[in-house]
């Protein structure tokens, strides 16, 4: 069966809607970063560029690093985007999109995000970075899906009740990173641990200005959450729907932290831009190693 002109959107061009791409100006291997104007910052170390496009907050750049084909998509901040540009790219190979069937062989995408983070441990240092091993969703955007098969149920069981989470809120999941993935980015410059992804960037991660929290102690709880000598190490918008999605679409995914901000004593890195720099280059050499 066709899938209908309003449920796959595409422009009088051919290509697909939001992120204004065609299949063929996709590598296999996908940077996701947050900021559109980060996009530049990875590929100033491309050898050579062959296509690059805008629309909205959504830039993408593919290229080539040491002989690697790569493509970099800013996708935006929140889960919310994370579902426009992981369904967008899952249909430029999966679906084609002339004749609007799903192809019948499966192709998947390394996904790879670089992007900021707070620590939310002591010995988590700024300036410092760390892999997501695991993501905790707070958010809720996955819960549209059949999510049962890709989450770890007693993580977030676990969760749950160590913080006593209130019924009112989206309820909390936890998806795994893809192994292989983590073998290749991993070493002894890294910390590992779950990263939570909120909602928001303000309440949703215990941030006071005006207005009162629901949770006053909510930090501090997911602070001292350990599951199995699992911690949760840092608070995020983007990883569990990376994570996420990736698993229900059949793609490997991976997120790689700057540690620009802890959140325990209150400090922010003077020199954000450097450590997220020294991530994108450390990320490139392992991608190609």
């Amino acid at each position: 069966m066709n899938i209908k002109n309003s449920e796959l959107i595409l422009n009088t061009n051919g290509s697909i809607y939001h992120l204004n791409l065609k299949p063929e100006n996709v590598a296999q291997n996908i940077i996701f970063v947050g900021d559109q104007y980060r996009v530049n910052k990875v590929t100033q170390y491309f050898d050579s560029i062959e296509f690059t496009t805008q629309k909205r907050e959504f830039k993408t750049t593919t290229g080539t690093y040491k002989k690697k084909r790569l493509t970099v998509i800013s996708t935006g901040i929140g889960a919310d985007n994370i579902d426009i540009v992981l369904n967008e790219l899952d249909a430029l190979v999966n679906i084609d999109l002339k004749t609007r069937k799903i192809k019948k062989t499966h192709t998947s995408l390394n996904i790879i995000r670089i992007g900021t983070s707070g620590s939310l441990q002591l010995d988590i240092p700024i300036n410092s970075f760390l892999l997501s091993s695991y993501a905790l969703d707070l958010n809720g955007m996955l819960h549209a899906y059949q999510i049962d098969k890709i989450i770890h149920r007693k993580i977030a069981e676990a969760f749950i009740n160590h913080t006593k989470w209130s019924s009112r809120k989206s309820e909390p999941i936890v998806i795994e990173n893809n192994k292989t993935l983590e073998n290749k980015l991993f070493s002894n410059k890294i910390y590992k641990g779950i990263t939570a992804t909120a909602g928001g960037f303000y309440g949703p991660q215990g941030r006071i200005l005006r207005l009162p929290l629901q949770d006053t102690e909510l930090n501090e709880k997911i602070n001292s959450f350990n599951y199995n000598a699992n911690r949760i190490t840092n608070l995020e918008m983007e990883t569990s729907a990376i994570y996420g999605l990736s698993k229900l679409l059949g793609h490997n995914a991976i997120s790689m932290n700057a540690i620009i901000a802890n959140r325990v004593n209150g400090t922010f890195s003077e020199n954000p831009n450097k450590i997220v720099d020294n991530l994108i280059k450390y990320t490139l050499n392992k991608l190609v190693d």
